[in-house]
């Protein structure tokens, strides 16, 4: 692979002939020639090799093993500027294994692709357990193991506390040890805490529910006394904060070494696309997560005992800890050959030296601390390596809009299914489904259509910022679609009275004449739909006294109910579990819109982490990724579903009693969750949509000179040196 020619010393590159990396078989006399890398005859030589022997052919881990140029004895005495670090990798083991057993097999996977596989597995099992398995079941454990929805949001948010705990100790020393052992050790910690998760499944005795065939019948009604259904088993709730903990620490590593990891062992132009399958597979995970986890709910959780209470019951309790146990056990089994990956890749040191830095330039020139090869290997330079980001308002704004972004994902994720189900009548375990057919295309597609776009248009730093203040407008715009929103469905003594007038000053009545002897009580919310099409707080509130042991597409049907209207069809009084199904002629727009905002979302994402490695010194980039984590966390993932939940909660039409107690809400004010939805999705865009203004604004890039071998930043925005576009400063100024 020729490279065109530089007439130039700058930064003691010295071109006399064309660059060749083909690795012809060395003359006698010639292998290992080295270059003077201190300058001056006194100067420490450092071989540009690998730590391999070349030899005759080519090949991945002996490609640089012949120096670029022979410097002559006048180019000996010039000192080299900076620009382009030179590594030393004499002695250092560059095979794949564990110890002393590297098979021969094994290096088959000592490749870049190799390790994007076993990291992308990773990410999908830390994506299908903390984001997908753990927003699917918490009900269901709140409901085993009677847990309060505040305790189910410290489990929850067990997972961010842990992050911002180890980010900066990890990321700092992990950056600078050997990432794939730190990586290994991580997803080997995140599986003991999907074991641990479900551990309480079998410490605890049998789920026992009570019948459904009398259970909320009109005259049967049934409940323990409020002393009598308390127990024990809220403390389990430590054995899951303990495990999403757990998960936390694990998972730390994943995303802050393992994306620098790829990016240092593969081509600048190709870093983004491999770090966005990354990160797809990472959205892939919760997706997953949904789906399977939402087919696991159907299952009963003491498999093997038979139970006449249907998924739709409120009681039911579905197999929530099969998910954990099984991507506890695929975490365990992939950390092994992640923990055999070398320090550094077969071949990634032509990459280290070829690396053009677009680190943004401070006015004091202290950017220049972290190119000394021994910074950051002591604690002592810690608070060094903090000021010295702290001082880059590129790198600043970037994970203020980062967080951003990243509060409209949390309360996404949390809240979507619920919007959907609000909004289109459907149960839980639909719209858990729904919402992860609408995610795989959106979420996923766009986290790799954003790195392969960096990788088109080879994109530099600034041009990288734009393409997400792009993705920000454009989403910004596409979440005036709230606007829009599907009428509630029909709901007496919720919405409407039971002869179907208006609530008087919208209070709640759910008695009515139809149901007065029943004796129904307000703590069994079971919805049912009534062949009129009006939907029922529960079957003794529509005043139903008998069940069908037949199920009608899987349900239970109630009949001689006395509050549903005879009159509308022949054979009618009868009601079904479950919701009225929605038929909102609306549904398609905003499902098309909602796709839009989750891809623009999601599209930003890739390019804006490629900015953040770009925006800082080589040295600091685990160590940044790992404080934009902070931040991101801090101000975006844990506060994201708590702002969101407080004002989708003001939508609230019904609330569940809890022996006196406010528990969670019923039933929503379709309007409502979509106009406040609307507000903070604003908010949210706004200022991500000023943060990446500013970033752009105040980001001032390096010197075209000194950047050697690049073509100009400022120009075609080429990352690389590459064979096919050669457009070097100094041949243009031939």
């Amino acid at each position: 692979m020729a490279m065109p020619q530089n007439s130039t010393r700058e930064n003691g590159f010295c071109f006399a002939q064309p660059l060749d990396f083909s690795c012809p078989s060395p003359r006698p006399g010639e292998a290992g020639r080295p270059f003077s890398a201190a300058g001056g005859r006194g100067g420490r030589s450092t071989p540009l090799s690998n730590g391999t022997a070349p030899s005759g052919a080519p090949s991945p881990s002996g490609s640089c093993a012949e120096p670029l140029c022979t410097p002559t004895p006048a180019e000996e005495e010039t000192p080299f500027r900076e620009g382009v670090k030179y590594v030393s990798a004499e002695g250092e083991e560059l095979a794949c294994g564990w110890g002393g057993f590297t098979p021969g097999c094994l290096q088959l996977c000592n490749t870049s692709k190799g390790v994007l596989f076993f990291l992308c597995v990773a990410s999908f099992l830390q994506g299908m357990t903390v984001n997908g398995f753990i927003n699917t079941v918490i009900t269901s454990i709140e409901r085993r193991f009677d847990l309060r929805s505040y305790q189910s949001g410290l489990i929850a948010s067990s997972y961010d506390i842990a992050a911002c705990v180890c980010l900066t100790f990890v990321s700092y020393f992990g950056g600078n040890g050997h990432k794939p052992r730190w990586l290994g050790w991580g997803v080997l910690v995140m599986g003991l805490g999907s074991l641990l998760f479900a551990l309480p499944h079998f410490t605890t005795g049998h789920y026992e529910a009570r019948s459904a065939a009398q259970l909320g019948v009109c005259g049967g009604n049934q409940s323990l006394p409020c002393s009598q259904a308390a127990s024990s088993l809220s403390g389990y709730r430590f054995v899951f904060m303990l495990g999403q903990f757990l998960h936390g620490m694990g998972a730390t590593p994943l995303y802050t070494l393992g994306v620098t990891y790829l990016d240092e062992n593969v081509k600048t132009n190709y870093s983004p696309v491999y770090i966005a399958v990354f990160y797809t597979a990472a959205i892939l995970g919760p997706a997953a997560g949904y789906l399977v986890g939402g087919m696991f709910l159907n299952i009963y959780t003491e498999i093997g005992r038979e139970i006449d209470i249907a998924p739709e019951n409120t009681l039911w309790v579905g197999a929530w800890w099969i998910g954990f146990l099984g991507a506890g056990a695929a975490s365990l089994l992939i950390s092994i050959p992640i923990l055999g990956y070398p320090q550094r890749l077969p071949g990634s040191q032509r990459y280290i030296v070829m690396r053009v830095s677009e680190a943004h330039q401070l006015k004091d020139g202290s950017h220049k601390k972290a190119s000394d090869p021994d910074f950051g290997k002591t604690v002592k330079d810690l608070p060094r390596s903090v000021l010295l980001l702290l001082k880059n308002p590129t790198f600043i704004f970037l994970c203020l809009a980062g967080a951003t972004e990243a509060t409209l994902i949390a309360g996404m994720s949390t809240f979507g299914p619920k919007f959907l189900e609000s909004q289109f009548s459907l149960s839980a375990s639909e719209a858990a489904t729904f919402f992860g057919y609408l995610v795989v295309p959106a979420g996923g597609g766009g986290t790799f259509l954003g790195g392969f776009l960096v990788n088109k248009f080879k994109l530099r730093c600034s041009g990288i910022i734009k393409l997400c203040l792009l993705c920000t407008v454009s989403s910004l715009l596409a979440i005036f679609i709230f606007f829009i929103h599907c009428p509630n469905m029909p709901m007496a003594g919720v919405t409407q009275m039971y002869n179907g007038s208006a609530l008087p000053g919208g209070h709640l009545n759910l008695t009515a004449a139809c149901n007065a002897q029943c004796g129904c009580l307000q703590e069994t919310y079971s919805p049912v739909c009534g062949t009129d099409g009006i939907m029922y707080y529960s079957p003794c509130h529509a005043g139903c006294r008998r069940v069908s042991e037949n199920l009608r597409n899987g349900k239970k049907v109630y009949h001689e109910c006395s509050c549903v209207d005879k009159a509308l069809l022949p054979g009618s009084g009868k009601a079904e579990a479950g919701k009225c199904t929605s038929s909102c002629a609306k549904k398609p727009l905003l499902l098309c819109f909602m796709f839009v905002v989750i891809l623009f979302t999601f599209l930003s994402s890739i390019p804006a982490l490629t900015a953040t490695l770009r925006c800082v010194s080589d040295r600091q980039r685990s160590f940044a990724l790992g404080i934009q984590w902070i931040v991101v966390r801090t101000l975006g993932g844990i506060p994201g579903p708590i702002a969101f939940g407080s004002m989708i909660d003001k939508s609230c039409l019904l609330w569940q009693d809890q022996c006196g107690e406010q528990g969670s809400c019923y039933v929503y004010q379709n309007s409502a969750m979509s106009r406040y939805t609307l507000v903070a999705g604003l908010v949210y865009k706004v200022l991500g949509t000023t943060f990446f203004i500013v970033a752009c604004s105040l980001y001032k890039p390096p010197a075209p000179e000194s950047a050697p071998g690049s073509s100009d930043a400022s120009e075609n925005g080429t990352s690389d040196l590459q064979e096919h576009k050669p457009s070097l400063p100094a041949e243009e100024d031939l």
